[in-house]
């Protein structure tokens, strides 16, 4: 199926903001350029599209944007497909057997949405009861952080997250809430800059009404400091 024969149907995916998978879609050869390589092909493909705008890039303020773009998508705001960049979240005995629920909320979110390469900034909160083991407090937020440095949907960034923590700390009783704004709603199509979307993933002691409804009521608390 060409794209350039379906461009309705592909222009329509992307508005009503349908996903494919649990997975980041990657090609088998993704890493097959280095991370060099990688700037200097996207440097000319940003160079020529700012041309094709009309841009001029001689200007000063302009001349040095596509290299600066490049390094951007490589090094920052895509790094997260590149699995050398995966926290290593090591994990520790339970030795104090604390067996409540353990819940971090308000983790900053910056994601770019893969349909329209616009941003999605939010707030995930995640909980989950150890069955033996924890891990680091920081871990939960650069897990978050690494699912979300990459082309996403908001739906596959919180299955991902929950996914990744679930396999770390050998235990389904996981979850994941996510409530972010999405530029490609705020900034173009129906511009409306109040609405945020709500995501959510629950395994296992998660999926029971009580259980839920603990980890809602924490994410309701007001901390200051």
């Amino acid at each position: 199926m060409k794209i350039e024969n379906n461009i309705e149907e592909y222009d329509s995916l992307g508005d009503n903001h349908i996903g494919t998978s649990s997975n980041t879609p990657l090609r088998n050869d993704a890493f097959r350029l280095s991370n060099e390589e990688k700037i200097d092909i996207i440097k000319d493909d940003v160079r020529h599209i700012m041309e094709t705008l009309g841009l001029d890039l001689t200007d000063d303020s302009l001349n040095g944007t596509p290299n600066r773009v490049a390094k951007m998508f490589v090094k920052e705001i895509f790094g997260g497909l590149n699995p050398k960049k995966k926290p290593n979240a090591s994990t520790f005995e339970n030795k104090y057997k604390y067996g409540e629920m353990l819940v971090e909320k308000n983790i900053t979110v910056y994601s770019t949405c893969e349909h329209h390469l616009l941003p999605i900034v939010g707030r995930a909160h995640i909980a989950y009861i150890s069955n033996g083991t924890v891990v680091g407090l920081s871990k939960m937020n650069r897990i978050v952080d690494y699912f979300a440095k990459r082309p996403q949907v908001q739906e596959r960034l919180t299955i991902q997250v929950v996914k990744e923590l679930q396999d770390v700390l050998d235990t389904q009783d996981v979850a994941c809430i996510i409530d972010a704004k999405h530029l490609c709603v705020n900034s173009r199509g129906i511009r409306d800059i109040e609405s945020s979307t709500v995501t959510s993933e629950f395994g296992g002691k998660f999926k029971e009404e009580a259980t839920r409804r603990e980890f809602l009521d924490y994410i309701k608390l007001d901390t200051k400091f």
